[in-house]
């Protein structure tokens, strides 16, 4: 398949990118910043575009196949709107060219619920407060993406993965319609499972959570890496 890849400069989209490349498939890499990326191979084509800019996303998607979306900024009490008018330009971009498949990543905190993993600290502390907090304008932008993506006519899913982390390679991950018990999901695993639909009809039209089962930090060392981040 020919696959484009909204958001390939992020750490997911990179992954995703290498993932596909490895799978055969033709990728585009669509990214602001063309220069500064990483990945090279005879079946890539990098691709310059802003999905605020429609005449530019509508030259990267010409002649795919599938279009897969891991935009995403980092969490702002500002307004967010990165999300859902990405979604709403990529949506008319694919409707221009008949392509009908797009997968995009939100989140599980676009409807918090009960974690069975997660205990009282994450269910009655810390995703109260995330979601309320630092996290609101993100998540109202996500649920506003999930919205423009369900009124569309194309065969959309909606990929929902919790605490993100890093790990070596791609594990055992689990695919729950709408919600799941887990409480963290690796990049790698969150890659695979969007390459996965790009070419699976079982999540069509559907918001599908994604849970890493092996080498998922407690939340804990979760709590202890991010605070050594920012010290």
């Amino acid at each position: 398949m020919r696959i484009v890849v909204f958001g390939a400069n992020g750490s997911t989209g990179r992954l995703l990118t290498e993932q596909a490349l490895a799978a055969r498939h033709d990728v585009v890499a669509v990214t602001r910043r063309p220069a500064d990326f990483p990945v090279t191979h005879e079946g890539l084509d990098v691709v310059e575009a802003d999905v605020h800019d429609a005449p530019a996303v509508d030259r990267a998607i010409d002649g795919a196949h599938v279009v897969l979306s891991t935009l995403g900024v980092p969490f702002t009490r500002k307004p967010i709107s990165v999300y859902s008018d990405g979604v709403r330009t990529i949506v008319a971009a694919m409707a221009k060219h008949g392509i009908k498949r797009l997968v995009v990543v939100s989140s599980s905190a676009t409807e918090p619920h009960y974690h069975a993993d997660g205990g009282f600290l994450l269910n009655r502390v810390m995703q109260p407060l995330l979601t309320a907090t630092i996290g609101k304008t993100t998540y109202a932008d996500m649920r506003l993406m999930e919205e423009l993506v369900r009124a569309s006519d194309l065969e959309w899913t909606i990929m929902r993965p919790s605490g993100l982390f890093d790990a070596v390679g791609v594990t055992r991950y689990e695919l729950h319609e709408d919600q799941a018990p887990g409480v963290f999901t690796s990049r790698a695993d969150l890659a695979a499972s969007l390459l996965e639909q790009a070419g699976n009809a079982r999540f069509v039209r559907k918001a599908v959570a994604v849970t890493t089962l092996e080498g998922a930090p407690t939340l804990f060392q979760m709590l202890r890496r991010e605070a050594f981040k920012r010290g």
